[in-house]
């Protein structure tokens, strides 16, 4: 006996020697720190959760290197929520590009399917039910939900597992074996959130399309009968023949749109253009319509690349008391009803050949040359064809933490640093202007410290400061090509040339000091400058009480002006109310200047001052106060909006010849509040300056910070080790967790002999347990078989039926292979592999089973009346 205490005893000690070692952390608790294991070929951090601040955190989701071997594989692979409290995914990042894979999904639930770092899909995806969370398809943009809305995991009541499923297509992108980690990067938050987010899922389970029939139809439809959800989101999707899917609420036989949208364009959660409550008694109603032109046999809906899809995916928030995490629709209660579905439902999208992303998994393209496929158009300034084109903010660099004074201009200058603009203790507000725009605080003196930072672009340290003693309300910086400053000061309503290597003063000044006027001789509030790199010609925005562009020559000699106020509400060309900021566009001989309380970007011919065009987005609000161009983009930032508006304050990416916008982006740390400046430069890197916070931000083009896929098509991709946005894993050992998250954690030691730790000691201290565990066991079952003679064998049979239900797939998956097989007229053909997209949940129900600034725009209120 004194032989078994001393083996308790040892257990007790090793128990207690890991317990004391752990470190809680703030934000990630119970958890010990670990790293995944990649291929070589995976750029970027290994790494997969980083803390952003006290209660929020981000992780990163991605297939551990993986080279499919054949066509319409499915991987699926799953991560466990690195926190046992509860928290709530506020921001999606796809990191994939279409090259390679056709989709993604993500679910939520509680136990994977498999305990390997990745596994064939038709294995199941979960052992219980699994909600989607989030779909992905043809290289669509990020997904960020409105303010106060999340998705809920964790706790007792949400998803312990993350499981993402990703689709390969056509793996002629593999042909030279490369590996592949494509994934998502989620945003989560530990505050509670008021509004719980939810998918509904519409589905078409047994639509036929008839070869050479020029139209098809599949319709669904469901009787709503839950609480009221709010609909803020729509994903479409289907293969090649799908032509437009539509999404209605029908409420007293009226139809309100919820989205309509083309399935060959970026599928992308598209905002709904009018928020659209769905209350109890409502029925929801989707039509995809389809051709069979082209096609020499019936397609059926199905998993594989020759197979169709109609899916609508309805992305909604509920108050949490009565949320519901996910709702399916797979019938079609209603069909009379679509005869008076609205005309526009059967009009399908047009396209333009420079927006069709190509399926590069379907039959109709396998015979054609994978290169030429591949053949990028080429890129010129001003017509940029890149619609996939995405920034994000860089996690990784600290700038973000400089606390300078209110921001008020950012530029770089030609070694590509970063200049920042600052009024360090002064402060812009009510009292600083009299009605006659004089300044009202001159006693307060120059601002005494260095107002200009110049600051490493990587690691954020200030490589260089001046413009101490110099200025009172700094507003606008340019840097032109020879690295000279041009700064404006509202204050002193004049304009300064700056040689940063010199001390004895500005080169050149523009302007009489404290006198406002409207002359050549005068500025009121003068905003940014812009100076020519050809012909060092000056341009000035003037400004807050001028409504004015001047042009002086590179010695300061006034040449001409044009501009007036603006006057109604529809103002004209060459009307401004605030010119607040100048991008020049060389090659064209083009000014543009953002018309800030106009809400619109005006640019004009540099030598004729002849009007090109206007730039005006009803997203953009009623304000525009900074843009930036570089390599046919143009970059720009909007203001707060208005009582009862619903733009957010957030930064545009615009095609410049066409001025569509190709992407919007908003920061993870802080918020926008009031972003007053923006530059970019040319590999898409952008800064953001904010008066209010006193912040800058760094975005940097997505192809610059993804591991996601090194190759395509066996054309080498430019390889850049670049720190993650999302890096960071901290997780501490769970004595509660379950089976599965020991294997896991056991076979990720075993796999990582390269950490640094001998594989050797790892196997000592794996065995050392067992034995002493074995051991203790062994002389218990010794001890009870003497005293109970064969009730060991019940013990056995007991945990073996235990162990059998631990180590077993379990039924709480759906199969979509059987689902769809027991549909009449349904070929089962390409779901041995796995079904179709994303419909992994468990029921089949009609009516849906159960499975200083605003940063988005303000939610509906709940209400039952008619959108």
């Amino acid at each position: 006996m004194a032989g078994v205490r001393s083996l308790l005893l040892l257990l007790l000690v090793l128990q207690s020697s890991c317990v004391g070692v752990r470190s809680p952390l703030a934000v990630l608790k119970r958890f010990k720190e670990t790293t995944r294991t990649f291929s070589d070929e995976c750029l970027g951090t290994t790494r997969p959760v980083i803390p952003i601040d006290s209660s929020d955190f981000a992780l990163d989701i991605r297939m551990p290197g993986v080279t499919p071997k054949q066509s319409d594989t499915y991987f699926c692979m799953s991560m466990r929520l690195p926190t046992d409290e509860e928290a709530f995914v506020i921001d999606f990042k796809p990191r994939a590009s279409m090259d390679t894979v056709h989709h993604m999904l993500l679910f939520g639930c509680n136990m994977p399917s498999s305990t390997g770092s990745y596994w064939y899909c038709d294995e199941g995806t979960c052992i219980d039910k699994a909600n989607i969370l989030y779909a992905w398809a043809r290289n669509a943009p990020p997904t960020r939900l409105p303010e106060g809305v999340g998705f809920r995991v964790g706790g007792e009541t949400g998803s312990k597992y993350f499981v993402l499923q990703v689709h390969y297509g056509d793996i002629s992108a593999f042909r030279d074996n490369h590996k592949d980690c494509s994934g998502v990067s989620l945003h989560l938050t530990r505050l509670p959130q008021p509004l719980i987010a939810g998918m509904y899922l519409m589905m078409s389970v047994d639509t036929v399309i008839p070869a050479g029939e020029k139209v098809v139809n599949s319709d669904i439809s469901c009787h709503y009968k839950k609480y009221p959800m709010h609909v803020f989101a729509y994903r479409v999707h289907t293969h090649h023949l799908g032509k437009v899917v539509s999404g209605y609420r029908v409420r007293n036989e009226q139809w309100t749109l919820i989205g309509r949208q083309s399935p060959q364009l970026p599928q992308a959660f598209y905002p709904v253009e009018h928020p659209v409550d769905v209350s109890f008694g409502d029925i929801l109603a989707a039509r995809c319509v389809f051709t069979g032109e082209g096609r020499t046999e019936a397609t059926h809906i199905g998993g594989t690349s020759s197979d169709e899809m109609c899916n609508l995916y309805i992305m909604y928030y509920m108050e949490a008391k009565h949320a519901v995490s996910f709702m399916t629709c797979t019938q079609n209660v209603a069909p009379d009803m679509f005869r008076t579905i609205p005309p526009e439902a059967n009009i399908p999208i047009p396209v333009k050949s420079d927006m069709v992303m190509m399926h590069g998994h379907h039959k109709e393209t396998e015979s054609k040359d994978k290169t030429s496929l591949l053949q990028q158009p080429k890129r010129e300034e001003a017509d940029v064809l890149e619609q996939d084109f995405h920034v994000e903010e860089a996690l990784d660099w600290p700038g973000v933490y400089l606390l300078p004074g209110q921001v008020s201009g950012v530029a770089l200058d030609p070694k590509n640093n970063l200049v920042i603009f600052h009024r360090g203790d002064h402060i812009w507000d009510g009292n600083s202007f009299d009605s006659k725009f004089v300044y009202q605080q001159r006693g307060l003196g120059p601002i005494e410290e260095d107002t200009i930072l110049v600051i490493d672009p990587n690691n954020a340290t200030v490589l260089q400061s001046s413009g101490k003693n110099l200025f009172y309300l700094p507003h606008g910086l340019s840097v032109d090509k020879d690295g000279n400053y041009w700064v404006t000061d509202v204050a002193l309503h004049q304009v300064f040339k700056l040689d940063p290597n010199r001390k004895e003063g500005p080169l050149l000044v523009l302007g009489r000091s404290m006198q406002p006027g409207s002359d050549q001789n005068h500025f009121c509030q003068p905003t940014d400058v812009a100076v020519d790199p050809g012909t060092g010609t000056i341009f000035v925005s003037d400004g807050y009480c001028n409504s004015r562009i001047m042009q002086f020559s590179p010695s300061g000699n006034f040449i001409t002006q044009w501009g007036e106020e603006s006057s109604g509400r529809n103002p004209k060309p060459g009307q401004f109310s605030i010119p607040h900021s100048l991008a020049l566009v060389p090659h064209l001989n083009q000014l543009c200047v953002a018309d800030r309380e106009n809400g619109r970007i005006q640019c004009f011919k540099t030598d004729t001052k002849e009007f090109v065009q206007e730039i005006k987005h009803a997203s953009f609000g009623r304000n525009v106060f900074a843009i930036s161009y570089v390599s046919g983009l143009l970059f720009a930032v909007n203001g707060k909006p208005y009582f009862g508006d619903q733009e957010p304050v957030q930064g545009f990416v615009m095609n410049f010849s066409s001025g569509e916008i190709i992407d919007i982006f908003k920061p993870v740390r802080k918020h926008f509040d009031m972003p007053h400046d923006i530059t970019a430069s040319a590999d898409g890197t952008v800064y953001i300056g904010d008066a209010h916070t006193n912040t800058v931000w760094k975005f940097t083009s997505a192809e610059k910070m993804e591991h996601r896929s090194v190759k395509k098509a066996g054309i080498e991709a430019q390889e850049i080790k670049e720190s993650e946005a999302v890096v960071e894993t901290k997780m501490e050992n769970n004595p509660t967790s379950s089976e599965l998250q020991k294997t896991q954690e056991k076979q990720k030691l075993i796999k990582e002999p390269d950490s640094g730790v001998p594989v050797v000691l790892i196997t000592t201290l794996l065995v050392i347990p067992v034995v002493v565990l074995l051991a203790i066991a062994v002389f218990i079952r010794w001890k009870k078989s003497r005293a109970f003679g064969d009730s060991e064998h019940k013990l056995e049979a007991s945990s073996g039926r235990v162990l059998g239900k631990l180590r077993g797939k379990g039924s709480g998956g759906l199969n979509l292979g059987n689902f769809f097989a027991s549909r009449k007229g349904y070929s089962r053909k390409g779901f041995d592999r796995l079904s179709t997209e994303g419909s992994d949940h468990e029921k089949d129900e009609e009516d849906g089973s159960e499975s200083e600034e605003e940063y988005s725009a303000p939610l509906p209120a709940p209400s039952t009346s008619s959108s």
